[in-house]
């Protein structure tokens, strides 16, 4: 059986976890208060680093499911979203709208990917 690696843990969560060569990522959110361009910006510049660290990249991705707070951003932050990802390795992916853990937050996207 695999081992599970958890790195950034905290109580509530782990940024990072590992089993076998699956990669798990924590929900991302960017700067609080930023446009939803930015904010989806700052998230996908987490991925980038997180999945750097977990031995994966952005091409490897499996899953991501992006929230938002308001749907009306949904062309604002497919802009950003379109421009990061790399041509013939776009995830399985779902977008809704969700009330986030603060008013100030815009979007956040939680990433499943495979090791490299």
């Amino acid at each position: 059986m695999p081992d599970i690696t958890r790195k950034h843990t905290g109580q509530r969560m782990s940024q990072i976890v590992t089993h076998g060569d699956t990669i798990y990522l924590a929900g991302q959110v960017g700067t609080a208060g930023a446009s939803v361009a930015q904010q989806t910006q700052d998230c996908l510049d987490k991925i980038d680093a997180l999945l750097a660290e977990a031995g994966s990249s952005k091409t490897r991705i499996l899953q991501t499911v992006i929230w938002l707070a308001d749907m009306k951003d949904f062309a604002e932050m497919n802009a950003v979203w379109d421009a990061w990802v790399p041509e013939g390795h776009a995830p399985a992916r779902a977008c809704g709208e969700a009330k986030l853990a603060r008013e100030d937050l815009l979007v956040e996207l939680i990433v499943t990917a495979a090791k490299a």
